[in-house]
């Protein structure tokens, strides 16, 4: 089985928010973007509350992200996956992001929100615990994932929820 690879960070020097998913699934790893999947709500989303939607040039969409001080990445640097499904990641295999070198560059990152429960528990078990008390001021929001494979909670649900987050933390800044 092969090792999926996480993409570089897409993050700018004011970035204060910071998106987590788990890993690229196939069709991200083929287009070489982040939530490449077409039925993949995550740019739907950023285009109703940033105007970075997915009619867009992806390389648009990430640049008004970024103007949002909104930075994304994943939890897994790399690991062994068949298919895109998060439940597939074997766990043996998880080699996590250095969250440590990635703070300290970017010490205005107040609030990371999770695409997610699997990114969320991967980041809660194997990237919390290294990190010292530096970080304390980190803020954490685990919300629903934009995947299609979440199909038990409609769009309307999601785009909610993450708006309440994202809106009221876009505000604060």
């Amino acid at each position: 089985m092969r090792s999926s690879q996480s993409f570089a960070p897409i993050i700018a020097s004011s970035a204060a928010i910071l998106i987590l998913g788990s890993l690229p699934g196939k069709r991200s790893l083929a287009e070489q973007q982040y939530y490449a999947q077409p039925r993949n709500a995550f740019w739907k989303i950023m285009g109703a509350l940033f105007d970075a939607g997915p009619e867009l040039p992806y390389a648009e969409r990430t640049e008004r992200l970024t103007r949002n001080a909104i930075a994304l990445w994943d939890v897994v640097a790399s690991a062994e996956r068949p298919g895109s499904l998060d439940s597939a990641i074997v766990p043996s295999s998880v080699v996590v992001n250095n969250f440590h070198g990635l703070f300290e560059t970017h010490a205005g990152i107040e609030l990371v929100c999770f695409n997610g429960a699997k990114a969320a528990e991967l980041y809660d078990r194997q990237v919390l615990p290294t990190l010292d008390g530096g970080f304390d001021h980190i803020r954490y929001e685990r919300l629903p994932s934009t995947s299609p494979a979440h199909a038990a909670m409609r769009y309307e649900e999601k785009l909610e929820r993450w708006s309440t987050v994202l809106a009221a933390a876009s505000e604060a800044l």
